[in-house]
């Protein structure tokens, strides 16, 4: 899925894919709390293990319109239609959405949004899950555990936004290409279709 961005600015169209995608993950996101709360109980932070879906709209959103900015707006857009869905306005929920969605675009600038690999979707979620722990350290709970234990949650979290922001986003978004249904979205180059 390597391929070169197709024109500079941002096209109306590539707004309304990207608030569309943003607009599917907000109701994603409400319904992730309940398999995350419901792994808690098991300990080891587990639930970590969900946390990753919480980064998917950016990554979901660059793969069908790789430009600049798509990422940022995408996590935002997500999270504050999460706030509006949830029916109340918390602004935790906007500062880990504009960052993780900033730490996602930061990732794919280093590669000059050239890049649709999945190892350049594992980088951004990775970088998605470490930005969000200064936050969690601020709003939660994180420095009334001991040390292995906030170990062991990054650790989690880590391999959360690598295998599931990462790879099944990814993997989504080739199914996706593979329909046909994002072609619509892009003009496709012939090295996209040998890369499927």
């Amino acid at each position: 899925m390597n391929r070169s961005v197709s024109s500079k600015g941002l096209k109306l169209s590539d707004i309304l894919v990207t608030v569309l995608v943003a607009v599917l993950f907000a109701i994603i996101y409400n319904f992730v709390w309940l398999p995350y709360e419901a792994m808690k109980p098991l300990g080891l932070h587990l639930e970590q293990l969900v946390y990753g879906v919480w980064f998917m709209a950016a990554v979901v959103a660059y793969l069908i319109v790789p430009k600049a900015g798509i990422a940022l707006l995408a996590e935002f857009a997500a999270g504050a239609g999460e706030t509006i869905v949830m029916g109340k306005f918390d602004i935790p929920t906007f500062v880990f959405a504009f960052l993780q969605g900033l730490a996602c675009e930061i990732v794919f600038m280093i590669f000059r949004y050239q890049s649709r690999s999945v190892i350049v979707c594992i980088l951004a979620g990775v970088s998605a899950a470490l930005i969000s722990l200064p936050i969690e350290y601020f709003y939660g709970y994180m420095s009334e555990v001991a040390g292995w234990n906030v170990l062991l949650y990054v650790v989690m979290r880590v391999i959360s936004g690598a295998l599931v922001t990462g790879i099944l986003s990814y993997l989504i978004v080739k199914a996706l290409d593979q329909t046909g249904v994002t072609k619509l979205f892009r003009t496709s180059t012939q090295s996209d279709y040998d890369s499927l």
